[in-house]
Parts: structure tokens; C-alpha cells; sequence
């Protein structure tokens, strides 16, 4: 048994995604209240390169050709090895469809408590962790001995759990990964027409106060004018009014822009939680008490339609 905090990798296709880096700051603050060390726990084959820039003290890495792409069955064998072998304080992974689907299956394989949801530790080595799609947040003792964690993003960034210095690497032993039940047959691609809203730095976006599909060109015409894109929340597109590409939420895209301007958009909790990494909210709302507005950096009790015409004659005519 140690005190160490690993971090489960989570990447696809060469690339690790933003949760780990996150994953890996939250363990930095949890460490020395834990008394261990950082261990960024990668997986993979021919994938020892990924690991160069992780913030962490050092990297296990699983080598093992049924772990070359992420499948269910050879993650939980191979973690469930690792952790039974050096019993850590906790382990970390994301709250994704990858880390809900290996954790879960590992605290009922190993009978280990699992704390879903963690947004941030305190420096006495408390997990803070959101329900109700964020408007509650719980605060407890991290079980012991070892305790299996999901993270959420926006407690931390990710540039925090990045280091420009390479950590050491070890390779760890891998148990033998026959007979798994899943394995990945190919990659089915979405089509790349239309643009990713998770890269966007500015996003405007459309709820139901929208009314219609007419008026979609308005929040068009404002996207255009500020250079940004348009997305929207769950009721405009089951409307069909825009392709699920666009949507923003639980069910849709996490986004993290430096602007999101939410129209007519109540602030529902499975949209919010897709929200929660963005620079700056700036809601517009008819009704005081939207939820929307508890997040919102800058909010506007008003009649978007009144506001989007305005705003957008004033912006083309600066142009």
C-alpha cells in the first residue's frame, strides 16, 4: 500500500485529451496532504512519447498491443492488476464516457469506494464534488484505503497539469489480455463539414427563447458581425433547427471558449456542466431567476431580440 495519487491517461488517436492535465493538477494539490507522490498511470502501445509533458513525478506505463486503442475489457484488466499490486491512495480518471465505463466496472471488481464527480481536493485532502449538475457541491472525507475517483473539469485548468520537463518513466508489468470481450473493429468518423464548437473561441448561443427556426438568422447575423459560432442547447435541436453537431451539453460538446453568450437560455444543469471552462458568460434572459444567470459573469434581464439587433447594427457598424 502507498500514499501516491495515480492518474489515469485518457487519449485517442496520439492524442491525450484535457481532462488528464486537469486530472493531474487536482492530484498536485491532493499529494502532499496524501503524503505521496503524482503518478501519471499511461496505457497504451508504442505510446511512451504521449507522456512528455505530464506534471507529474512519474509516469507507469502499460505497453501491450490490446491496449493500443481504448476498450473497456483490457483498461479494467490491466488497471485492475495494477492497482491490486500497488494499492495507491487513490486513482483518478475522468468523468467521460472512457473513465465512468472503466471506473465503475473497477469499484465493483475490486470493492473499492468510488467518488464520482470530484471537481477540486482541499489541502487537508477533501474531495469537493458537484451535484445537481453543479448547483450543489458536497464535501468529504477521500475514503481509505484506496479510493477510486471520477473528475469533472473546471476546478482546475489544464495548463496546470502540464510541465515543460519530462517526467521518468517506468514500464510496469502488463497481465496477459486474452479472450477480452471487446475489441475495436474501426473508427467511424463524423462528417467534418461543419465546425468543431469545442475548438471555438467565441460561441454564441440559442435556447428555446430563440422561438423559432426564423430566428436563427438573427444569432447568425451576430455571429458573424463579432466573428464567432453559433451553437445551442438541447430544445433547439431537437427542433432540427441546427445539426447536432452544434450542441452544447451533457448529451452534446463540452466547451471551454473565452466568450459564451447564452440567448434565451435557462441554464439547465446538463448544459451547464458543459460550460463550467468557459473564459466568460454573459447570459441574456427574460426571467430574473434563470439559473443561467448564477454562472453568468455579466447577465441582462431583457427581451434578446431587442438587444441582438442593436448589438449587431452597432458591431457592423464599427466594421
Amino acid at each position: 500500500m502507498s500514499q501516491d495519487i495515480y492518474v489515469v491517461i485518457e487519449h485517442l488517436r496520439g492524442q491525450v485529451a484535457d481532462i488528464s492535465y486537469t486530472m493531474l493538477a487536482g492530484a498536485r494539490e491532493l499529494s502532499p496532504a496524501a503524503g505521496g507522490k503524482v503518478v501519471a498511470v499511461l496505457l497504451g502501445h508504442n505510446a511512451k512519447d504521449l507522456a512528455k509533458d505530464f506534471a507529474a513525478d512519474q509516469v507507469l506505463y502499460l505497453d501491450h498491443a490490446a491496449l493500443a486503442e481504448f476498450t473497456s475489457d483490457a483498461y479494467q484488466l490491466a488497471l485492475a492488476d495494477l492497482i491490486g499490486k500497488d494499492q495507491p491512495r487513490a486513482i483518478l480518471f475522468g468523468n467521460t464516457s472512457i473513465g465512468a465505463d472503466v471506473a465503475s466496472v473497477l469499484s465493483m471488481r475490486l470493492g473499492l469506494p468510488l467518488v464520482n464527480s470530484c471537481r477540486s481536493f482541499t489541502s487537508n485532502a477533501k474531495f469537493i464534488s458537484q451535484i445537481c449538475g453543479g448547483k450543489i457541491m458536497a464535501e468529504g472525507e477521500l475514503p481509505s484505503p484506496t479510493a477510486l475517483v471520477t473528475m469533472v473539469p473546471g476546478g482546475y485548468s489544464p495548463d496546470q497539469g502540464r510541465s515543460v520537463d519530462s517526467p521518468p518513466i517506468a514500464e510496469s508489468a502488463v497481465p496477459a489480455l486474452e479472450a477480452l470481450r471487446v475489441t475495436l473493429s474501426k473508427y467511424i468518423e463524423p462528417e467534418s463539414a461543419d465546425v468543431d464548437i469545442s475548438k471555438e473561441p467565441l460561441l454564441i448561443a440559442v435556447g428555446r427563447g430563440i422561438q423559432n427556426q426564423d430566428n436563427i438568422e438573427l444569432a447568425d447575423a451576430l455571429a458573424q458581425a463579432i466573428g464567432g459560432v453559433v451553437c445551442a442547447s438541447r430544445p433547439v435541436i431537437d427542433q432540427g433547427w441546427l445539426s447536432t453537431s452544434r450542441l452544447v451539453g451533457k448529451s452534446g460538446k463540452q466547451v471551454k471558449p473565452k466568450v459564451y453568450f447564452a440567448m434565451g437560455i435557462s441554464g439547465a444543469p446538463e448544459h451547464v456542466e458543459a460550460i463550467t471552462q468557459s473564459g466568460t458568460i454573459i447570459a441574456v434572459n427574460t426571467d430574473p431567476k434563470a439559473p443561467i444567470f448564477d454562472i453568468a459573469k455579466y447577465g441582462v434581464q431583457m427581451d434578446l431580440f431587442e438587444l441582438v439587433e442593436v448589438l449587431t447594427g452597432q458591431l457592423k457598424a464599427k466594421v
